[in-house]
């Protein structure tokens, strides 16, 4: 496993990040328990939950109790998930939500927090606001937004800048070899496919880490589908894999990627995931594998390196890869 920085994180942050928003880990019990002892003992230590994945944060915090690993461990959490429509971005919603987080990880600090939604009706200087009062508390070290837009993440950061306060530190948007065709829930973003140049060249000017939620195109790119086999494919991705990546941009995608792994004697999830890995921006895919031995095959994509090329042919913006 290799490591990254996030500002005010005080650790290091694996570069691939060990997503529990599985029925296991949500359920909780002994089975949830052997597949976080898997990924760690593989190095996966960097976990990326959410209030609004029922359970998860309550088992691992249980786990990390029963295991005395807590110091080991880098927990992402997210939180002001809004409910139907209705937005809970607001300094009451984010502390209520903290607390709630720290009480079920069974910590007093969390080493990235993120707003899992954003409500652009609610201004930005608030929101900076209570963010660096948890902060400063020691409850939450780096911060940022998940599904926000980067105009929107300026803004916040300008806000910080003009008032002397912490920025923004991170963000989670959707991001992978994957186009996002539809939104595959209310209120997601992405930063995935030919449309979104203009919020990548942002990123890697900013130089912000990225926490790249679905990088696998939500177990489209797992292996199990094939690029000849549309139809069986769909049978087999929940609701909003299907609404959001089994479209015909991506089966085609796939079938490049099929070609490259072959060629190369990779698997098609290593070099979908080695796609997102070879990107010129801090990146750092979630990835949820169901055991230690397939988190150990997603780590071992950090050592493949693809040239321009390939990653231009993978992405359908070259013809042939050279």
């Amino acid at each position: 496993m290799t490591f990254g920085h996030f500002p005010g994180a005080r650790k290091p942050v694996a570069r691939i990040l060990y997503g529990t928003a599985r029925k296991e880990i949500m359920l909780g019990g002994r089975s949830a328990f052997r597949l976080l002892d898997e990924v760690a003992d593989v190095g996966a230590t960097s976990i990326e939950t959410a209030r609004a994945y029922p359970g998860s944060e309550r088992t691992i915090g249980r786990w990390m109790r029963e295991r005395g690993n807590r110091e080991s461990v880098v927990i992402v959490t997210k939180g002001a998930h809004g409910r139907g429509r209705k937005g809970r971005v607001t300094p009451a919603d984010i502390r209520s939500d903290v607390a709630t987080s720290l009480k079920q990880l069974g910590t007093d600090r969390v080493e990235v927090y993120l707003l899992h939604r954003d409500d652009p009706n609610q201004p930005v200087g608030p929101i900076v606001e209570v963010l660096n009062e948890l902060h400063v508390e020691g409850r939450i070290g780096a911060f940022g937004g998940s599904n926000w837009t980067h105009e929107r993440i300026q803004s916040a950061n300008q806000y910080a800048l003009e008032h002397g306060l912490v920025p923004f530190a991170a963000s989670s948007p959707n991001f992978g070899l994957a186009e996002q065709v539809e939104a595959a829930w209310d209120g997601v973003l992405t930063i995935s496919g030919p449309s979104n140049v203009d919020a990548r060249e942002w990123y890697a000017c900013n130089d912000m880490p990225i926490v790249a939620w679905s990088s696998m195109g939500r177990g489209f790119f797992s292996g199990r589908i094939k690029s000849d086999h549309p139809n069986e494919a769909k049978k087999l991705l929940d609701g909003a894999a299907r609404r959001g990546f089994a479209h015909p941009t991506n089966f085609e995608r796939l079938e490049r990627v099929e070609k490259v792994a072959d060629e190369k004697g990779y698997s098609v999830a290593q070099i979908a995931l080695a796609w997102v890995l070879n990107q010129p921006l801090d990146v750092y895919p979630v990835v949820s594998a169901s055991s230690g031995r397939r988190m150990q095959q997603n780590i071992d994509a950090l050592g493949i390196r693809l040239t321009p090329n390939e990653l231009s042919y993978l992405d359908l913006a070259r013809a042939a890869a050279l």
